[in-house]
């Protein structure tokens, strides 16, 4: 699966979600709920890391992360982002020969 077809299967998710659950998903909506799984994902690595009560559990932290990539990916689509070209231009470039300095 491609980045592009992950974000069109992550975008049809999110529109039953938030149809089920009547979210009202204004302009700023992806990018609150970004901050809110990072936040998530930076808990349970706490836990794991034994820097914060609670049972770890990495399956949980992996879940996490899924959903930092999930919000990021409806972000990225609702600003007008695209992320594999921005993926290139930010970080594949420095694989190409001549380009690291």
């Amino acid at each position: 699966m491609t980045l592009s077809e992950l974000t069109v299967s992550v975008l049809r998710i999110s529109d039953i979600y938030a149809a089920e659950h009547r979210i009202d998903r204004d302009r700023d909506w992806a990018l609150l709920k970004l901050q809110e799984e990072l936040g998530e994902l930076t808990a349970e690595h706490l836990r794991l890391t034994s820097r914060a009560r609670g049972e770890p559990d990495a399956e949980v932290l992996g879940d996490e992360a899924a959903d930092v990539l999930g919000m990021l990916l409806i972000y990225c689509a609702r600003a007008g982002i695209d992320l594999d070209e921005a993926m290139r231009r930010k970080w594949l470039r420095w694989l190409e020969p001549g380009e690291a300095a």
